[in-house]
């Protein structure tokens, strides 16, 4: 391969059939980081208008340092994976007290700041501040793996570092932002998964899968273990008021500091989920509640587990107290909190079975 072509050919395209992204109007380094956080995870077209109401309401460094957590959850409301936007303020929070609010532009020292891996430290690197980093994903892994003919498995993440290398070798010293945002590119919109585009391709005549025929065998990825399936009732409980009972999840662990109905893991098998509910209940809270009709049955898939959930509503009777975890809440007010799509829908569904 001429590397010189190579990298002319890339960039060249890229420069002409880039999408008009809202993180790609400049490079700030701060909303390069945000913006590649929200992609971990998550589709293009999903993360923008998350990214650009979430850069309207934290629009620097300083703004979302400053923020209160709860706020902040709530912006990211529905993107999933909240653990990349609480290491994100933390990180940021750093930034503001340290580092005078300038995202560092070296490896060793963004490369210490929370949830900020290899993949981000060179993206932001590469892309705002023009380093000759690698910024190696998925996408760039499987593009590369056919291009160079790479049979590593691209699942152990020792075969990262082969594609690091490889990256080190062909990146543009001259444009490393485009290079990399070029090959996601690639990934992203030709070079996919399955069926990649090939005769559309801007490089493949430097591809070795393409003149061999084995684009479709390529990458080696080993199969994930398997899911996880976890039985869960969840109640939506109503005091003589109306008010709904909100539970605040633990600030460790899944879906931290997340809002949710009172729900519990289903052990036992035998007695019949409301009475299990109802006995939790009692146990954990002191509270008196009556469990009534389903509303609904919610399937939701996390990377490794899957919740299905039975939703139930019901009425509660007494409870010993409220904390800062367990509060009542009008219909109105439960629009400040910030829950996990699975509760989102459990809320849906408890708003139509009112109507």
């Amino acid at each position: 391969m001429n590397i010189n072509n190579f990298q002319h050919d890339l960039i060249t395209w890229f420069d002409a059939e880039k999408r008009d992204l809202p993180w790609r109007k400049d490079q700030d380094p701060y909303k390069v980081w945000v913006s590649e956080i929200m992609l971990q995870q998550t589709r293009v077209d999903t993360v923008i208008p998350y990214f650009q109401r979430f850069i309207e309401q934290f629009p620097t460094i300083q703004a979302l340092s400053e923020a209160d957590e709860e706020i902040v959850l709530k912006a990211w409301e529905g993107l999933g994976y909240y653990s990349r936007v609480r290491n994100l303020q933390s990180a940021v929070k750093e930034v503001h007290e340290n580092y005078e609010g300038k995202v560092p532009n070296n490896q060793k020292e963004i490369s210490s700041l929370k949830g900020v891996g290899p993949y981000t430290a060179g993206a932001i690197l590469s892309i705002a501040y023009g380093l000759p980093e690698p910024a190696v994903d998925g996408n760039v892994m499987r593009v590369l793996s056919r291009i160079l003919s790479i049979w590593d498995d691209i699942a152990k993440p020792s075969t990262r570092k082969i594609f690091e290398e490889a990256v080190r070798q062909l990146i543009s010293h001259d444009n490393p932002s485009y290079f990399n945002q070029a090959l996601m590119e690639l990934g992203a919109l030709i070079c996919t998964p399955t069926s990649p585009s090939c005769l559309l391709c801007p490089v493949r005549e430097h591809c070795d899968a393409f003149h061999k025929g084995t684009q479709n065998e390529l990458p080696v990825k080993t199969k994930n273990k398997k899911t996880r399936h976890v039985r869960i009732a969840a109640a939506v409980l109503t005091d003589k008021d109306g008010r709904i009972l909100i539970h605040k999840r633990p600030d460790t662990g899944l879906l931290a500091n997340l809002w949710e109905f009172l729900n519990i893991e289903v052990m036992l098998p035998f007695e019949h989920e409301k009475d299990q509910l109802k006995n939790t209940f009692k146990i954990d809270y002191d509270a008196d509640v009556q469990i009534d009709e389903m509303i609904g049955q919610i399937e939701h898939i996390f990377s490794h587990l899957t919740w299905n959930i039975n939703a139930y509503k019901g009425r509660i009777h007494s409870i010993e107290k409220e904390t800062e975890e367990l509060k009542f809440v009008t219909i109105s007010e439960i629009k400040q909190y910030a829950f996990s799509v699975s509760h989102q829908k459990i809320l849906k569904k408890y708003k139509e079975s009112l109507t």
